[in-house]
C-alpha cells in the first residue's frame, strides 16, 4: 500500500480520534471530527462489531496514517523494533519518534508531519549542519536539527512555531526558536508519547 495522500479528515473520522494530521484547523476547533463524530461515507453512522483481528489492524493503520509511512516502511520499522533488546511495542514507538520528519514536527517547525516531510524533502532542514532530505533518517540523541538560513523567513514555518506555543514542546527535544534550531536530546519514554495507539495490538498482529 502506498503512502496515503488523500483527505486527512476522512481518516480521522474513520477512526474517531485526532491523529494530529490537521494543524491549524485542529487547534481552532474546526476539524470535521468535532462536528461529525461518525465515519465518512453512506454507512458511516452504522456501528458494527469489530473482530480481534480488526482491532489489531485498526491500531496499525492509525500508527501508519499518523506518522505518514507506507506498509513496507512500517514493516521494516517493526522488524527493527523486534530485533532490538527490550519491549517490541515500546521500541516501535521510539523508532517512529526518531524519524527526522517526526522530530521536525515535534520541534514545531511544521504544524503537521505531512508538512514536516515536505520541508525535509525540499531541503529546508539541516542535521548537524548538513542538508538531509530523507524523511526516514533516524536521529540519535544529541543531534542538532535546524532550518537552513535561506528558509528561516518561510511564513509557514514561522506560523507553525506560533501554533506550537499553544500545544507546547515535548520534553525529549530542546528548541531555540530565535535560532530556528533544536537538539534531539534523548529517546522518549513510552508514557511521554501521547498518541491514540495501542502498540500492544500491533505486536499481536505481526506475531501471528
Amino acid at each position: 500500500m502506498a503512502r496515503y495522500i488523500g483527505p486527512v479528515e476522512k481518516i480521522e473520522r474513520r477512526f474517531g480520534v485526532s491523529l494530529d494530521m490537521k494543524g491549524e484547523r485542529r487547534l481552532a476547533g474546526k476539524c470535521a471530527l468535532n462536528s461529525r463524530k461518525y465515519g465518512p461515507g453512506q454507512h458511516g453512522q452504522s456501528v458494527g462489531k469489530i473482530s480481534e483481528y480488526g482491532l489489531q489492524l485498526r491500531e496499525k493503520q492509525k500508527a501508519k496514517f499518523m506518522y505518514g509511512i507506507s506498509e513496507r516502511q512500517f514493516r521494516t520499522i517493526f522488524n527493527e523494533a523486534h530485533r532490538i533488546e527490550g519491549n517490541t511495542g515500546e521500541n516501535l514507538i521510539k523508532l517512529l519518534e526518531q524519524r527526522l520528519d517526526n522530530v521536525v514536527y515535534r520541534m514545531g517547525f511544521a504544524s503537521t508531519r505531512r508538512f514536516a516531510r515536505q520541508l525535509v524533502t525540499h531541503g529546508h532542514i539541516l542535521v548537524d549542519g548538513k542538508k538531509i532530505n530523507i524523511p526516514s533518517f533516524v536521529l540519535k540523541a544529541g543531534q542538532k536539527v535546524s532550518v537552513r538560513e535561506k528558509s528561516i523567513n518561510n511564513k509557514q514555518i514561522i506560523r507553525s512555531l506560533e501554533l506550537t506555543r499553544q500545544t507546547g514542546i515535548v520534553p525529549w527535544v530542546d528548541v531555540d526558536e530565535s535560532k530556528f534550531c533544536g537538539i534531539f536530546t534523548r529517546l522518549p519514554n513510552r508514557d511521554e508519547v501521547v498518541i491514540p495507539v495501542e502498540e500492544r495490538l500491533i505486536v499481536e498482529l505481526y506475531s501471528k
